[in-house]
């Protein structure tokens, strides 16, 4: 028998309607059994996540030793979702509980999860289903890294001859026995990881979009909707920004070869985006899938003559950023040449000066120079390694829409080409990629 799981996101638990409409998609397919439930999400425009609540609570506790003003705005929340489900749940209990735990447990993972706790714990009810908590199947390593091995085992147990539960995502537990959340948007990855531990057949991820878009709607008008795509061309242009899907929900379910369908809670009918492994993957005839990219990067370049017979020079460079703690992005390199990018939120101006210094001391360069405000773009597709001239295209567009490409990287894969381009060019160069490939 196939079987399902399914998460809704915060829009899909946002009030009391359309969680009911949530359990009408559950109890419309008998394969969907299992549901990881984010929290509430805004309602309307100008309207404040639970999560956002929960962390004015924390701040409230830090500074007074208790949270009952903000704790308010929560209560009043729930409140209404059960009111409006018109179930006996008995939610005031559930609230004065976890307003106490909030203040005894002072933690801002703790305080954090509650959102998504409580939602389950509603849901669970509304639905006729068992709670699940987290904490007690989902665990993070001593060094804070998921514990797979653990966690899928202790959820597999938890779910074994249970007909239908309701599992908060988002949080776990830590080595240390205390609650701990994943990264914010990590309930996509506790729906991944129950899928994995329980060998679904496929894992539903609701949001409030039908799939995933070829690129950002706010740029391009009506971009084509993406009906199938890899897992590998998904986690090219997450790891870019495009947001529907947490970029770190791919790998439990890419491991056990199980395909993720996006799907539109307010318009279940639409198809949505199927995103497959490699094996199952079906090209769509287009040559590329998706664009996407950020803005605001820095690049370190870096030149010197014969840098190509210096053992260890990359290493060395490398060493200076690992010394003050900076990520790269990429390291686009020539034969005397290499460039490090780097996000611009991670560089202060003394930090910057250090690796500057740092790199000079370490490698002695003939040339270095810092180039700020570059924005990353990334056109993503298994088409492109098979098409030939897919490069001169897609630069053949830039320049004729006047776009100066200060940076080329492709990776070894060959289904991306990122260019680095000035900010204030980035929603040009995608407009015009955009325009060449799918227009």
């Amino acid at each position: 028998m196939a079987l399902k799981v399914c998460k809704f996101g915060g829009t899909s638990m946002a009030d009391g309607n359309v969680i009911r409409r949530v359990k009408d998609i559950i109890y419309g397919d008998d394969a969907r059994r299992y549901v990881v439930v984010s929290a509430p999400g805004k309602r309307y425009s100008g309207d404040v996540k639970v999560t956002d609540m929960l962390y004015a609570c924390q701040s409230e506790t830090e500074k007074t030793g208790g949270c009952k003003d903000s704790f308010a705005k929560v209560r009043a929340r729930f409140e209404s979702i059960v009111k409006e489900l018109n179930t006996d749940f008995d939610i005031k209990s559930v609230l004065d509980e976890t307003e106490n735990l909030i203040v005894e447990n002072n933690s801002p993972d703790f305080t954090a999860s509650r959102g998504e706790y409580l939602c389950a714990r509603v849901c669970a009810a509304a639905f006729d289903a068992e709670f699940i908590d987290a904490a007690d199947v989902i665990f993070f390593k001593e060094n804070g890294a998921f514990d797979g091995e653990k966690s899928y085992a202790a959820v597999a147990a938890a779910l074994s001859g249970v007909r239908r539960a309701v599992i908060p995502g988002f949080y776990g537990t830590g080595a240390d026995g205390k609650v701990k959340t994943f990264s914010r948007g990590g309930s996509d990855v506790s729906g991944s990881i129950v899928a994995r531990a329980v060998n679904a057949s496929l894992y539903e991820n609701w949001t409030d979009v039908s799939g995933f878009l070829a690129c950002d709607p706010r740029i391009v008008d009506s971009p084509k909707r993406i009906k199938n795509i890899s897992y590998k061309e998904l986690r090219e242009l997450s790891y870019m920004g495009a947001s529907v899907l947490h970029a770190d929900s791919i790998f439990p379910v890419r491991k056990a070869n199980i395909p993720i369908q996006i799907k539109n809670t307010f318009a279940p009918a639409d198809e949505g985006t199927t995103i497959l492994p490699i094996s199952r993957y079906m090209p769509s005839g287009n040559i590329v899938t998706g664009i996407a990219g950020k803005k605001d990067f820095t690049v370190i370049f870096i030149e010197k003559s014969m840098m190509n017979s210096e053992i260890g020079f990359v290493c060395k460079v490398l060493g200076v950023l690992a010394r003050e703690n900076i990520s790269v992005e990429h390291i686009p390199s020539g034969i005397d040449t290499m460039s490090l990018v780097i996000e611009s939120s991670q560089l202060k101006l003394g930090e910057l000066n250090r690796i500057i210094e740092g790199i000079q001391a370490e490698v002695d360069p003939d040339v270095i120079r810092v180039i700020e405000d570059i924005a990353l773009i990334a056109t993503v597709g298994h088409g492109m390694s098979s098409s030939v001239g897919t490069s001169a295209r897609l630069f053949n567009a830039l320049a004729a829409a006047n776009v100066n490409i200060r940076m080329i990287d492709q990776g070894s894969s060959e289904i991306n080409i990122i260019v680095g381009v000035k900010n204030d060019d980035y929603e040009k160069t995608i407009k015009a990629i955009y325009s060449e490939f799918f227009k």
